[in-house]
């Protein structure tokens, strides 16, 4: 499975991708507030390996690879885990290596697989956590007009710190009411 938009190509994430990936992973940029931070190439091999391979499993990350496509070069990833506990809603999240942020794609790529949960998988929620001080990925949600459900104090342990985590949540219906 291919998504496409006017800039990207976004798909399934393949074991040949783990050099790239690394690539802009390990950057302590863009890592700061990722919760999976590989030290090494083979690390994030391994990480590839564990993902399900086959979308829309329950209690399951799948990852897609965000492309840009007049280079052909992986510019980003989007993780999507289908929640055991709440069926047909899922978490999101996304990375972009910095070279590439502050210009859309991630906008794009979101908007793209969004279409993808609510039309095609027929998702009821998408929610994304975040950690307060990533105002980058606070805009991101808030241009999907996905909106602020709930602030939790000191409620994550998060490399050695407890940290706050912000949740934020788009209804298919609420999308539909704003793309159909």
């Amino acid at each position: 499975m291919i998504l496409e938009t006017k800039r990207l190509k976004i798909r399934p994430v393949e074991w040949t991708d783990s050099k790239a990936l690394f690539e802009y992973r390990s950057d302590k940029e863009v890592n700061q507030f990722q919760g999976f931070v590989p030290s090494s190439e083979a690390e994030m091999l391994s990480f590839i390996q564990k993902v399900n391979p086959e979308i829309n499993q329950v209690g399951t990350w799948f990852q897609f690879v965000i492309i840009l496509e007049n280079q052909n070069e992986i510019i980003g990833d989007i993780g999507i885990h289908f929640l055991v506990e709440a069926q047909d809603q899922i978490e999101f999240g996304i990375t972009i290596n910095k070279e590439y942020q502050q210009k859309g794609f991630a906008t794009e790529a979101a908007a793209c697989v969004f279409h993808y949960l609510f039309n095609e998988l027929k998702k009821h929620r998408i929610i994304a956590s975040v950690d307060p001080r990533n105002t980058s990925s606070i805009k991101l949600f808030e241009k999907l007009n996905m909106r602020k459900e709930a602030h939790f104090k000191k409620s994550l342990l998060f490399k050695g710190e407890w940290v706050d985590d912000v949740i934020y949540a788009l209804l298919e219906s609420e999308y539909k009411e704003r793309n159909d």
